[in-house]
């Protein structure tokens, strides 16, 4: 199965909504699933016009969950850069 087709696959059917960004029965990371498919045919729209899709995975433990992929916290893997912990409407030009 891949991620980004068109269709969902029939495991998504019995997802739960997870409150946390991890399988709600065992807390298994999303980078452990078995599974993953995005829905990336039915954007939602933030109140700052961004998008958001539903993120779907099948645990090893077999639990269906899904999550908002404005929800999933920032990756391990990308190094940060501590100068740029500004907001999106602040920045060095910001000072009058």
């Amino acid at each position: 199965m891949e991620a980004f087709a068109p269709h969902p696959p029939e495991w998504t059917a019995t997802a739960v909504h997870a409150n946390e960004f991890c399988c709600p029965k065992c807390g298994a990371s999303c980078t452990d699933a078995a599974e993953v498919w995005i829905n990336r045919r039915s954007p939602v729209y933030t109140e700052f016009n961004r998008r958001k899709w539903q993120e779907f995975y099948r645990c090893q433990c077999d639990c269906v969950w899904w999550a908002w992929s404005n929800d999933r916290p920032p990756s391990e893997l990308v190094r940060r850069d501590p100068s740029s912990d500004e907001g999106p409407d602040e920045g060095p030009d910001d000072d009058f």
